[in-house]
């Protein structure tokens, strides 16, 4: 096994937060992975636009993982969690990607969990202590309703022109979890 210096691991999949060094790697399989995000998302696919990118994720705010094969610590996808409330609300917002090479193997589900995990783990135990995530995602996006679905998030509402994606905007279903 390749040392990850992971946050948590699964059987396939570790994940951990972003590094300045990550950048070429990243950016490449954004660009290889074009035609499976469009018109869903637009990751950074220069080292210019990864760098203030991955510095967003600050830990208070956002929180930003990549998804990192085990056997080859070859990048898989990545799990954000952005625009943390803190105080009664205790809630982020979930954004996230697989990488083309990686895309329907499991992997993203699989760091998924771990994403959950460490989000509603308590900060004594160094998790995020988060009570509720939430998913806004587009209606066509078949992928990513069954990844919330399989995770257990319920589908709480439809917001009309909710997010601007792609120069429009969009629709998006309201999807959410809270803590077990």
């Amino acid at each position: 096994m390749v040392d990850l210096h992971s946050l948590r691991e699964g059987p396939r999949v570790a994940i951990r937060g972003y590094r300045a060094a990550d950048g070429p790697e990243f950016t490449a399989r954004a660009r290889e992975s074009r035609d499976l995000h469009r018109p869903w998302l637009f990751p950074p696919d220069t080292v210019e636009d990864y760098e203030p990118y991955a510095a967003r994720f600050d830990g208070d705010q956002r929180a930003g993982f990549l998804v990192c094969e085990r056997a080859t610590g070859a990048l898989a996808g990545f799990v954000n969690i952005n625009n943390i409330v803190r105080g009664a609300f205790q809630c982020g917002a979930l954004g996230y990607g697989a990488f083309a090479h990686a895309a329907g193997r499991g992997l993203l589900g699989e760091a998924f969990g771990l994403v959950l995990t460490h989000a509603f783990a308590p900060a004594a135990e160094g998790g995020l202590g988060l009570h509720r995530l939430e998913a806004n995602i587009q209606p066509g996006n078949a992928a990513s309703l069954g990844l919330v679905r399989r995770h257990g998030f319920r589908r709480e509402g439809f917001s009309p022109d909710f997010l601007r994606v792609d120069g429009g905007w969009r629709d998006h279903e309201r999807w959410a979890l809270t803590a077990p």
